[in-house]
Parts: structure tokens; sequence; C-alpha cells
């Protein structure tokens, strides 16, 4: 099982490629649907990841596919279960495990991800689905004290009996403690709040025994808080990040997928190019974005069938383009040339 798991970890940071994260829950996708004037109906929905899953040559940038519930048990039009649609072109598909981030009790403003309840057994059936890989999100926010050590701590157990039952399981757990970047705080703050959850992430993944060569992470970029007064440049960031993952990352996880966490899809493709073009690193360093790769697919499909080859096109531009980033060789440019 280990070798299995190795090798889906590293196919998963393959070159030039990263993963689709169109697990969105049900009230993430209605926001979304929402902002073009779409109803959020399960065939609408159904036909929009389609319109994902089978953009002429992802497959070049894409390396796997983070699904919902719903998601992994529909099929494309013509009758086929999306993880065929997806494996038939060498896409791997993935499954969002979690139950969602509820209030930590007894800590004001802190959350804890729930889910573990029966979670080997939703397992057991999500492999038999199709499913390679797993992810599980954990979420932090910054100020007034926190991440307090308990929210950190308790989030980092979580974490780990999760990605313990997934590799049990024979999945690579994708293991994701997002440090959120609402508020004001500055890149030091962020720089010292990612870093304690990460080394209380990886001493729980050690302790519970986890295999680390097959694990991903997917962490936040390090960023300036979104209402803070003078937000870090795209250099101090990537070295930021950097100098955040050399201290707690052990060098034998074999790739760090990072999430978008509401940047800009410009600002999510700089920032990841900036960090490789500062390379080599201990890890591959690829992306897990969902907004960041769907939004200009989105805008452009409009929920009118007539859209979908445009959406397709746009969906396409922005794997290409965080491909290039992959190798840090995404130059500004490219967006206006291939506008």
């Amino acid at each position: 099982m280990g070798t299995e798991l190795h090798e889906t970890a590293k196919a998963l940071v393959a070159e030039g490629k990263g993963i689709l994260a169109a697990d969105e829950s049900d009230g993430t996708i209605k926001k979304r649907f929402d902002s073009i004037g779409v109803e959020s109906t399960e065939d609408n929905r159904r036909a929009y990841r389609e319109l994902l899953f089978t953009t002429e040559g992802a497959e070049e940038y894409i390396s796997g596919v983070i699904l919902f519930d719903e998601t992994i048990r529909q099929s494309s039009a013509d009758g086929t279960p999306f993880p065929k649609v997806l494996e038939s072109r060498g896409i791997i598909p993935g499954i969002k495990v979690d139950k969602g981030a509820k209030p930590l009790a007894l800590a004001n403003g802190e959350t804890v991800t729930e889910g573990l309840d029966g979670l080997r057994e939703r397992l057991e059936d999500y492999y038999e689905l199709g499913a390679r890989f797993t992810k599980w999100r954990a979420t932090y926010s910054i100020g007034d004290g926190r991440p307090s050590e308990y929210c950190v701590w308790t989030n980092a157990h979580a974490l780990a009996r999760y990605a313990a039952l997934s590799q049990e399981s024979g999945l690579v757990p994708i293991v994701e403690p997002e440090v959120l970047m609402d508020g004001g705080h500055t890149i030091e703050e962020s720089s010292k709040a990612s870093g304690r959850v990460l080394q209380a992430v990886y001493t729980e993944l050690h302790d519970q025994r986890l295999d680390l060569y097959g694990t991903l992470l997917k962490p936040n970029m390090v960023l300036s808080g979104y209402d803070a007064s003078d937000r870090a440049g795209v250099d101090e960031v990537a070295e930021a990040t950097l100098d955040v993952l050399s201290r707690h990352v052990p060098a034998a996880v074999p790739g760090i997928v990072f999430l978008s966490g509401g940047q800009t899809d410009e600002d999510a493709t700089v920032h990841l190019n900036a960090m490789n073009a500062r390379g080599p690193h201990p890890w591959e360093l690829s992306f897990s974005y969902g907004r960041a790769l769907q939004a200009p697919a989105l805008k452009a499909w409009g929920g009118d069938p007539a859209n979908v080859e445009d959406a397709q096109k746009a969906f396409y531009r922005r794997a290409k383009f965080n491909g290039a980033a992959r190798t840090g060789s995404y130059a500004p440019e490219m967006e206006t040339a291939a506008a």
C-alpha cells in the first residue's frame, strides 16, 4: 500500500501540473452561482462540473480533481460516472471528506473541523467510487490572541486522525491547515501563526504514524491580512512563505499544493511563480486552486449551454498559466497575450 500511496502523491504533483479544487459545499457553490444569476440546482451543478472535467487539454496541467460528495456520485451527460471521466483522461479523482468548520467549544471566534465519526466507512465507499486521494480543511483566524494553542492542537490532532484513516483506506490525504487572511494583520503575524500551525500539524502526523511520503500539504501562502494598510509585495510573500515552509515542513513530504485563499486569479499565479523561481526546493510547489482556477470559466459560462466552449477556453487558459508558474516561467504579459 505504501508504494501505491507514494506513487499517487508524486503523480498529483507531477511536473507542470496541479490540482483543481471542485469540492465547493452546497452553500459555497450557491454563492458562486448567485454571482452569475444561475440557480444552484443539482443539474446545473452537474453541468458546470462536466464543463470543467471535459475541457480539452486540461490534463496537460491538471493532475487531480477534488470532488464533493454529490459530484463523485454524478455522471456526465452520456452516463459516464465523473470519476471515470477523469480517469479516462489521466486525471486522479479525489474527495473532500470533512464536514466543515464548526465553533470550537469554549474558544470564542475559533473553529474545529468535524467529520471523524463514521469516516472509516465513508472512506471505503469513496475508494469504491474511484477516489484515490482525500482532503480535510481546518481553519485558523489571526487577532486578539488567535489562533490559541487550544485551537492549534485540537485541529492538528483531528487532521492527523483523518490522515491516518485515509492512508489505512489506501487514499493519499491532503492535509489543509488554512490560516485565514481576513483582518488587518501584518505579514509577520501571518508568518508566526502559520509556523505555529504547521509545527503542531507535523508533530501530530508524526505521533499518529503517518507515512509522510504518501501525503500532501495544502497550506495558505503567507500574506498580509486583506484589510492591512500596508500589504506585502510579491517578493516578500514568496520569501516569507518559503521561510515558514523550510522551518516546519519535512522534506519527506512530496509536494505542497497551495490554496488560493481568496486571492485574485493573477495574484495566486504570480505568487506561486515567484516561489518556484527561487527553487529548487525539497518539495514540489504546486497548486490546489478552486476559485482562482474557476472564476473566469464561471463568468464566461453564465449558465448558458451555448457558452460552454468559451468557458472551457477560460478554464484551460488559467490552468496553463498555473502550469507555467510551477516552473517559474509564468510572466504577467502572458495574460494580455492570451486575452
